[in-house]
């Protein structure tokens, strides 16, 4: 009985979605009064009120970009990388097909009704395309709910009401930073969250239908979740092993070696060598003149460069330098870390691979802040960079990335295909070196500033944090196991 009222209030929530945005669409396209002066006051009262304050502009600029295009495809992306790695294909087809339908809607309807952006005293932010129904609304909440509906197995039963509050939350904070930004009206953001009720209420009906007709269940999903059954799978990690286990002494070291303080300290200090050695190398070389020499061929490498540029080298180039780029790295690390996390069932490895980022990053703008190296004296394909010269940061960030990506694979599978990855993790930084050199923005020992930077801190966080214990923490035979099996042989 409790799930044929569930089931029942389900569907007149998606009835209702459906019925108050096909409301809307009516009014907007007829331009009802009553409607266009609520939305047109609104908007002007938000604007006079957020305009004027930087510190809420910037607020509700933050906060609108937790439900825009790229925050939103990356976290469906790395949803569905665990789920395919977990071998949950029905969720990762539920999660994709709820977040294709908003990236399809949106644009449709936003021709299909025409309605122009407001108009406001005071512009803070600009809006592409038309106004109804908002984009940041419906996708934001088709995401997170669907995300929410898959996920939520994994939870403890205590926390899951609070996480649906919180993600309810987020959302209604989105559609506030559209209107508050003046790039909506209000009818766009409840026309947004109601289709986004009505398409996800849809897609879960429809996974609900496909379960039934399987023999499965029927699930309350927003106390259950889709597919209850998939909870251990959905988990991140496995359950931690005992740190004390039987027979071991209280005042034993735990097997893994060092503290977590003891890490963090050998961290610290493995920075500020690596900080000291950058700064070393540097600094001479910042003060250093052409007409003294070149060294590893600082001037005359660049020069040839630039004497030698043809258009198919330059489009093979900005590749090359983009490859190297924050976005492109942040990219490739994060589908690194959900593999990882996916695969392995630990956190060992992503914290070695969030470790080694963020301090190749901080490293390298330490250093370059205080070094100061002009770039070289010919012209810069990519035009003025924000920071100096030494080292580079594109080198250096695609030495880490990919070298992280072969420490992690290569202990952990036979397959020949991960020899690719440390082919990766030479190739790539030297397509990215010429690259960058040959589009005037480093001098040859930047290049070996990079290396190393990447070489030092990467071997003191392989070293600290050891990324493949787990793989050295599977228990011995027990002996009669062995003998048993050295029987049979």
């Amino acid at each position: 009985m409790r799930r044929d009222k569930a089931a029942l209030f389900r569907m007149i929530g998606f009835g209702a979605g459906a019925l108050l945005f096909s409301v809307l669409v009516i009014a907007v396209r007829v331009r009802w009064l009553p409607l266009e002066s609520v939305d047109r006051g609104v908007a002007n009262w938000l604007n006079g009120l957020v305009a004027p304050s930087g510190f809420l502009v910037s607020l509700m600029g933050g906060i609108s970009r937790l439900g825009s295009f790229g925050v939103l495809s990356w976290l469906v992306v790395i949803a569905s990388t665990v789920l395919l790695v977990r071998r949950r294909f029905r969720l990762t087809g539920f999660l994709l097909a709820a977040a294709l339908g908003g990236l399809v809607l949106d644009p449709v309807l936003k021709l299909a009704v025409g309605r122009l952006r407001p108009v406001v005293e005071q512009p803070v932010a600009h809006g592409g395309g038309n106004s109804f129904p908002s984009g940041h609304s419906l996708n934001s909440f088709i995401c997170y709910a669907a995300l929410l509906l898959v996920f939520l197995p994994a939870l403890p039963p205590r926390w899951r009401r609070p996480v649906l509050i919180a993600v309810g939350a987020v959302v209604a904070l989105i559609g506030f930073s559209r209107l508050a930004l003046g790039v909506h009206f209000l009818s766009d953001v409840i026309g947004g969250w109601s289709l986004g009720v009505a398409w996800v209420g849809l897609c879960a009906a429809a996974f609900e239908l496909w379960r039934y007709e399987h023999g499965q269940s029927v699930t309350a999903p927003l106390s259950e979740g889709l597919e209850p059954e998939a909870a251990d799978d959905l988990r991140p990690t496995e359950p931690p092993a005992d740190p004390n286990p039987p027979g071991r002494h209280p005042h034993e070291p735990e097997r893994d070696g060092h503290g977590r303080g003891w890490v963090l300290a050998g961290l610290g200090v493995a920075w500020v060598l690596t900080f000291g050695a950058l700064i070393l190398l540097g600094l001479p070389l910042a003060h250093y003149r052409h007409g003294n020499g070149n060294v590893l061929g600082d001037s005359t490498i660049p020069h040839w460069f630039g004497a030698h540029r043809t258009d198919a080298l330059g489009r093979i180039t900005i590749i090359g330098s983009e490859v190297g780029n924050t976005h492109a790295i942040l990219a490739i690390g994060l589908v690194i870390g959900a593999l990882a996390l996916a695969a392995v069932r630990r956190w060992r490895p992503v914290v070695f691979l969030v470790t080694v980022m963020f301090g190749e990053l901080s490293l390298f703008l330490g250093s370059a802040a205080i070094v100061g190296r002009a770039r070289p004296d010919v012209e810069n394909m990519d035009g003025p960079m924000p920071t100096s010269s030494f080292p580079s940061g594109h080198v250096a960030a695609t030495i880490c990335i990919w070298a992280t990506a072969a420490v992690l694979v290569m202990p952990r599978t036979r397959a020949w295909w991960r020899w690719l990855l440390p082919a990766a993790a030479v190739l790539m930084p030297l397509w990215v070196a010429v690259s960058r050199m040959y589009r005037g923005m480093h001098h040859p020992t930047d290049i070996l500033g990079s290396c190393v930077l990447a070489g030092l801190w990467m071997l003191a966080a392989w070293w600290l944090l050891r990324p493949n214990h787990d793989l050295v923490e599977q228990p011995a035979p027990a002996p009669e196991r062995t003998q048993l099996k050295a029987a049979a042989a």
